[in-house]
This record gives C-alpha cells, structure tokens and sequence, in this order.
C-alpha cells in the first residue's frame, strides 16, 4: 500500500499567538497581561481575533488550576508534558467556557498539538478534550467538590487555590464565596488625571463612584488623547483611594515620600497633588528598570516642586529620618487582591510566597516610619487582604513602638462599608475596586525612637 502522510490544517494565528502567550507565562514568569499587549501590539489582528486571544490568554489563565485537575480526570494522568498541559488547558477552556463549537475547538487544538508540541501527542489530545467535553463545568466542578470540605468545595467552585479560599473564608466568613467569585470578572479599564494636567471629563467612560481623579471606561486607553500624552494613565480606583487616603489627614509642611513607587501609578497621582500642595514628592524605588519606569510616568511633570526619582533600597533609607510630611509605604505583596486584572497569579503565588514578604513589608513600614517628619502621616498599603501581610504586620511593627498613633482611616477615606478596625478594606464585590488595604499612621510630635 502507498505511504499515506497524514496532512493538518495549519494552526490558526489566534491560537498560536495565545498559546506562545501562555508558555512564555508558565515557561519564563512573564506577566499574562503585559506579554498579551505585547503579542497583540504586534500582531496587527482583527478586532475579533484579538478579542477571541485576549478571552483564551485571560480565561485560561484564571482557571488554570480547574483544567488541569479536570484535564487530570479526564486523561488518567497528572504528569503531562507542559507544553501539552497548556494545549489542553486551551482546550479546555474552549469546550467549558467559551462559545465554540466542539468540533472546532477540538479539531483546531489537535492541530495546535500537532504543530506545537509533535504529531505524536495529536491522538492523545483528541482523546482527552473529547472526555472533557462529555461533560459541562457545572458537572466537573460537582465532580472535582465531591471529596472536599466545605472550604476545599468552595474552592473548586470559584476557581482559587485551596490557601486562598482558607483566608478569604478568614476574613469574610459567609461572604467569601461572592468575594471569590468577584475575582473571575474581568474589570472596566479605570483611567486616572495627573493633578494639574488634565481634567476628569476628558477621560470619557463612567466617572469613579469613589475617587474624585478617576474614570472607568472600555476600549483602548491609548485612544484617550490626555492617556496617549502622558497627562493621564491607567490606574485602578482602588489604589486612587489609597492616595486619597494618605492625603485627608492634616500634616505638616514638608517633602512627600513614595517608599516603593514602582511602576508609578500612585506616585504619579501623588506627585501632581504635592505640586498642587506647594512641594515636592521624592518616589524611590529599589529595582533600577522598575524606577526607569517611574521616572517615566513622572516625566510630565515640571517645574519648581517636580518630582525626584531615585533608585534607592527603602529598607536602607538614602535620606534623613524624620524628613517627610506624608509617606505612602506600598509595599510588595502577594497581589491576592487584583486576581481579577492578573489571572495567572492566583497559581503562581503560594504559602511561601508569604513567608519571604513578610519580613520585608514589616522592615519597609519601619522605615517609613523612621522616614516621617514628628506629625507626619505614614500610609501602610498593600493589594492582598490577608492578615499576614496587612493587620499582622501593622500590629507587629507597632508593638516594638510607642511614638506612632493609628488614625481612624475609613472615617478620613468615606467609603461605605470598607471598615476593617481602624482601617481600610476595599473589595471587588462591594466596592468594584482592587482588593487594596490601608492603615493610616501618625508620628507624634514628641522624641523620636522612643522604645517600650
């Protein structure tokens, strides 16, 4: 009999351009929706064909996690070659979530197989997406629940790992699952003026219910003439607040300090308020590619009280103590608290995480402590709820001193229903913002570095 060569579709663009998206994620730690912008700046697609990668690269990345147990389930196997694991999680999400009909995205992600990772594993894969689709997700999620705890359920249902779920269910008790839940809509684009700039009305969109320099609004922000001059940028109205927050208190008069200003969101905001406020902010940022990047965003401003960036460890303060009237401490964390806008991190991050930040927000809030003029205010900020990383390390650094008041901060902010003790909780579910958390210090105006 004649050799017969099987011959296959080539792998269309879409699907290729958001699989490479997908392995340089998994494969390099690149960041799903900046490597995203990047692959699409350059690919010149359709409308349609950018929105159909933009849903596969964000949709897969989110439930991530739930392919792979499914796609576990469904092969008998839990070992898979990566570059086949991301394949199928394609898949997956085509079969489970997206609107395509199952000969074709079986038919287009067998090709992708072939293609991308070897003819080999082309049957393999039609196998399994074939099982996958046998079901619907509502019916695999049932099944994946079916030997958990309420918590462990819970986290099947809502897409998150286990350790997350634990510590939403921490903080909210019954509310939990909503508040999860809140973390698989993808969230309006919020647009931010630089004070003194630009105005609000020239963002279009829907003004921030909260913030007075914001407004949310879908589309391209490039298209927004003010956003494509630099006199306005994309910030969402959660960390908007926390500068709001750092403003509301009285304080004295004196420089303003952004402890860890990359990539520049709010030091841009903070920078255009001291001007207006008659001084100057000081934005330092340890990584010298991420104060690069702040020096950027900065770059707009001019003029007798503009902005000074330096790249500057903050744990190891390269100016005086006691010099600055407010400081905004926004330190590393988790990220727990934009799961929405940064699908891939829900898997990327783990209990360990925690263990290596902790120590280093909790010398960054001293510093910014140290750092703040006698009535200055000091802002303790991070985009993770979890009390190891908020309250906890609050509580630690201001246990080893008794120069330091807490301010009532969701008294100073006004925001409805984000009062966690003293101070500031925002949520997704509530607030339609980031999950941002806030405490607002004071240095009292009496001997500094006094000890218990």
């Amino acid at each position: 009999m004649p050799n017969r060569t099987l011959r296959r579709r080539r792998p269309d663009r879409p699907r290729r351009i958001a699989l490479r998206v997908l392995r340089a994620v998994a494969e390099e730690g690149a960041y799903a929706n900046l490597e995203l912008a990047h692959a699409l700046e350059g690919a010149h697609l359709e409308p349609r064909d950018a929105a159909f990668v933009t849903e596969l690269v964000a949709g897969t990345s989110r439930l991530a996690g739930t392919y792979d147990a499914i796609v576990a389930s469904a092969s008998g196997r839990r070992n898979l070659d990566p570059a086949l694991a991301e394949v199928l999680r394609l898949g997956a999400h085509q079969l489970l979530s997206m609107r395509v009909p199952l000969h074709a995205a079986v038919g287009a992600t067998v090709d992708l197989a072939a293609a991308e990772v070897g003819e080999k594993v082309a049957g393999l894969t039609n196998a399994v997406l074939r099982k996958v689709a046998a079901q619907d997700m509502d019916a695999w999620l049932a099944e994946l629940a079916r030997s958990q705890d309420a918590v462990g359920a819970m986290a099947v249902r809502t897409h998150h790992p286990r350790w997350i779920a634990e510590a939403y269910r921490d903080l909210l008790g019954d509310e939990a699952e909503v508040a999860l839940a809140a973390n698989n809509v993808a969230p309006l684009t919020s647009l931010v003026v630089r004070p003194g700039l630009a105005q609000r009305n020239e963002l279009g969109g829907e003004p921030t219910p909260y913030s007075p320099w914001g407004a949310r609004r879908a589309g391209n922000p490039a298209d927004v003439e003010a956003v494509a001059q630099g006199r306005a940028g994309v910030q969402d109205e959660g960390s908007q607040l926390m500068v709001a927050a750092l403003t509301r208190p009285p304080a004295p008069r004196g420089p303003w300090l952004d402890l860890c200003a990359g990539p520049g969101g709010k030091a841009a905001l903070l920078a255009g308020l001291a001007m207006g406020a008659g001084t100057r902010l000081l934005a330092s940022e340890k990584q010298p590619h991420r104060a690069a990047l702040v020096a950027r965003a900065l770059g707009v401003y001019s003029g007798e009280h503009a902005p000074v960036v330096i790249a500057a460890d903050g744990t190891a303060p390269a100016w005086p103590s006691g010099t600055f009237a407010r400081v905004m401490a926004d330190v590393p964390c988790t990220g727990l608290g934009a799961l929405r806008r940064r699908p891939e991190a829900r898997w990327r991050r783990t209990l360990a995480d925690l263990d290596a930040l902790v120590p280093l927000q909790r010398d960054l809030l001293a510093a910014a402590l140290d750092s703040a003029a006698p009535g200055g205010v000091v802002a303790y900020v991070t985009c993770s709820p979890h009390r190891r990383e908020t309250t906890e390390v609050v509580q630690a650094v201001l246990a080893g001193r008794d120069d330091v008041s807490v301010l009532d901060a969701p008294a100073l902010l006004g925001v409805p229903d984000a009062e966690r003790g003293d101070f500031v909780q925002l949520w997704p579910h509530r607030h339609g913002t980031d999950a941002m958390f806030c405490a607002l210090l004071r240095l009292n105006d009496e001997p500094r570095g006094r000890r218990r």
